[in-house]
């Protein structure tokens, strides 16, 4: 079983905890602005975009996805779409 050279498990590591680095801040980033007392739709949006960083990173370097073949990613994309639509649905079916 090959486990790789030292250098490159110290390159593995470097990324990861830049990646947890990145996380860190994004959490206080996160911190601070809801301390900023922005309109309810705005804030909203602004956390929305941060967990999303957020949650991207972690897909794409915890979960390693980044080195995934591309079909993964149209997966990911058809999950993104339908989940959207799910989301939606409520709006065009409800009554005015």
């Amino acid at each position: 079983m090959n486990t790789g050279s030292a250098e490159e498990i110290r390159k593995h590591v470097r990324v990861y905890m830049i990646v947890f680095a990145a996380l860190a801040v994004l959490t206080v980033v996160t911190v601070g602005v809801s301390y900023i007392h922005l309109p309810v739709h705005t804030a909203i949006i602004v956390a929305l975009i941060i967990a999303s960083v957020k949650g991207s990173l972690v897909a794409a370097y915890f979960m390693h996805l980044i080195s995934e073949e591309k079909i993964i990613y149209w997966v990911l994309v058809l999950t993104a779409l339908f989940f959207v639509v799910l989301m939606l649905l409520p709006t065009f079916t409800s009554s005015f």
